[in-house]
């Protein structure tokens, strides 16, 4: 009987090689997915970071121009502009860039792109800049 047993363990063996190499292949395929995917993740994160970076730097450097070009004036008109560029500028200086995860990262973007439209509009300035950029690449935002 003894014989009996050991034909048994070797025919399962045999007969469960199916499920083993299955589930050895499920998980090198799950661990091949997460570097992979860990791969991916950071290139996206990286490319939607450079061009939100270069969103919020362009609303930074025209906010900070017309900051300079309008703190001198005395008109009325000028001082409530300069008001409305001065938000802006304030809100991107307080904007949290080194926290990666910033949850709120959506609801700002959009209160930033919102202050910059109604400084354009303000300022009676087009929020289009495609036409100024005549030969250079098209701006995405």
């Amino acid at each position: 009987m003894a014989n009996f047993s050991n034909n048994d363990d070797l025919f399962d063996s045999i007969i469960m090689a199916d499920n083993r190499f299955h589930n050895e292949a499920y998980q090198e395929g799950f661990e091949e997915g997460i570097r992979q995917g860990t791969i991916e993740g950071k290139n996206h994160g990286r490319l939607h970071g450079a061009k939100l970076s270069a969103e919020v730097s362009f609303y930074y450097g025209f906010a900070f121009a017309w900051k300079c070009l309008l703190q001198d004036s005395s008109d009325i008109k000028a001082r409530k502009r300069l008001k409305a560029v001065k938000s802006l500028v304030e809100m991107i200086q307080n904007y949290p860039f080194e926290d990666p995860q910033y949850e709120k990262l959506q609801e700002d973007m959009t209160a930033v792109r919102a202050k910059f439209r109604q400084v354009c509009s303000l300022l009676n300035v087009s929020t289009d800049f495609r036409e100024y950029l005549k030969g250079s690449t098209e701006m995405s935002f």
